[in-house]
C-alpha cells in the first residue's frame, strides 16, 4: 500500500512546468488510460519532474476510455493494454509503442492459502469465472492442490467493471485455454461476465479482492504485490506450475515478434517456455501521427525516450520488464517516419 499512497501523493500530475527550453513552455502533457502501467507511469513521472521540471498529467482511466480519449483528441497520449489492430490505427491517424512488460495474475482471498500456495489451470480458471466452479474444495482444484486443505467455501468472483486492456489479457488467456469460453465470452476490452461483481480498475479488483473472502479476481501484478494479495501458481503450456515473477514475464516475451507485428501489437498469452508465465503482456502508448499540439507531443515523446534510457531500473523495482533494446531501436524510426508536424518534419528529430 506504501506505492499506492505515494502515487496518490503524486495525484493527477498537473502541466508542464517551466524549463530552458522555450518550446516546452505552456505545453501540458497529459495522457489517460490504462491501469495496468499506472504505478511505474507514475514513478517515471515524479523522477522525470525532479530531472527536468516537466510534469505529467496521466489519468488511469481504463484502456477504452484512454482508447476514447485519444481517438478524440483530448490528451496527447493514450495508454491501452489491448493493441489497437492497424485498420482502426489508421483510421484514427494514430502511431502505437510498447513501453514495458507486465504480468497479468489471478489474486484470491481464501482462508488458510498463502502467497503461492495455491495452483490453477486455464481450464479450471476458466471454470471459475464462467461459474462452473462453485466451490474452493471443488474436485478439479483439489486435483491441483493435493496437498493444501481445500475450505468448503463459496468462490465470490471480481472482475474489471471498466473497459480495460488487463480484461483483454485475461480473457484472451481463458478463450486459448477453454472452448466454451471462447464461444460464449470471447475476448475484448469489456466483456459480458457470466458471474461475479465488477470493480473499476486494477486498483478496485485489487481492493475487493482484499476485503471480500472467499474471492478471486485477476490484476496486473504490481497491484497484487504492493497490496499484499495472495497470488496463484498457473500451469503454463509445458504443463509446468510457475509463479509470477519478472524473469517468467521476460521469459514469456523473449521469443514475440515485435519488430514483424503491425504496431508491435503482441498479446503474450500461453506462449512457449519451461518458466513463461501464462498471461504476459506489453502496455502500449498511442499519439496522433500529426498531433495538434506539436509542442506537448514532442515533449510527450522526450518523456517516453528518457523512460527508455533511463527508466529501466525504476520498472524493475515494480516488477514491469523493460522493451529489449532492438524494440527501442524500432520505436525510436517509427516515431522519425510516422510522427510530424503539419510541415511533414518528424516531431522527435526537433525535438532532439
Amino acid at each position: 500500500m506504501q506505492l499506492f499512497r505515494r502515487v496518490a501523493a503524486i495525484g493527477l500530475l498537473t502541466a508542464v512546468a517551466g524549463v530552458a527550453a522555450t518550446s516546452a513552455v505552456g505545453a501540458e502533457i497529459s495522457g489517460a488510460g490504462a491501469t495496468f502501467p499506472y504505478p511505474i507511469y507514475a514513478k517515471w513521472a515524479e523522477a522525470y519532474k525532479k530531472a527536468t521540471g516537466v510534469a505529467v498529467n496521466y489519468q488511469p482511466v481504463g484502456s477504452g476510455e484512454g482508447i476514447r480519449q485519444i481517438q478524440n483528441k483530448e490528451v496527447t497520449f493514450g495508454a491501452s493494454d489491448m493493441p489497437l489492430k492497424p485498420a482502426d490505427l489508421e483510421a484514427y491517424g494514430l502511431v502505437q509503442f510498447p513501453t514495458v512488460i507486465g504480468g497479468v495474475v489471478p489474486v484470491v482471498n481464501v482462508e488458510g492459502i498463502k502467497p503461492g500456495e495455491l495452483t490453477i489451470d486455464g481450464p479450471t480458471l476458466a471454470k471459475i469465472f464462467l461459474g462452473e466452479i462453485k466451490s474452493w474444495n471443488d474436485a478439479a482444484l483439489r486435483r491441483l492442490n493435493p496437498t493444501l486443505k481445500l475450505p468448503a467455501q463459496g468462490i465470490a468472483v471480481v472482475h474489471r467493471s471498466d473497459g480495460s486492456g488487463t480484461t483483454v489479457v485475461f480473457t484472451d488467456y481463458l478463450s486459448k485455454m477453454s472452448a466454451d469460453w471462447r464461444s460464449k465470452v470471447g475476448s475484448i476490452t469489456s466483456v459480458d461476465w457470466p458471474v461475479g461483481v465488477g470493480a473499476r480498475g486494477n486498483e478496485g479488483v485489487a481492493a475487493t479482492v482484499g476485503r471480500l473472502r472467499g474471492s478471486i479476481g485477476y490484476v496486473e501484478y504490481a497491484y497484487a504485490k504492493h497490496n499484499k494479495l495472495s497470488s496463484t501458481k498457473l500451469m503454463n503450456k509445458e504443463g509446468n506450475a510457475v509463479a509470477p515473477t519478472l524473469e517468467a514475464f521476460a521469459t514469456a516475451a523473449r521469443r514475440a515478434n515485435w519488430e514483424g507485428t503491425p504496431g508491435f501489437g503482441v498479446i503474450l498469452t500461453n506462449e512457449a517456455g519451461v518458466d513463461a508465465w501464462p498471461m504476459t503482456s506489453a502496455t502500449f502508448v498511442l499519439i496522433h501521427k500529426q498531433p495538434s499540439d506539436v509542442v506537448a507531443a514532442s515533449e510527450a515523446l522526450k518523456f517516453f525516450n528518457w523512460t527508455y534510457t533511463k527508466g529501466g531500473r525504476m520498472a524493475e523495482e515494480l516488477d514491469y520488464v523493460p522493451m529489449p533494446e532492438n524494440v527501442v531501436g524500432a520505436v525510436h524510426k517509427l516515431w522519425l517516419s510516422e510522427i510530424k508536424d503539419a510541415a511533414g518534419k518528424p516531431i522527435f528529430a526537433l525535438s532532439n
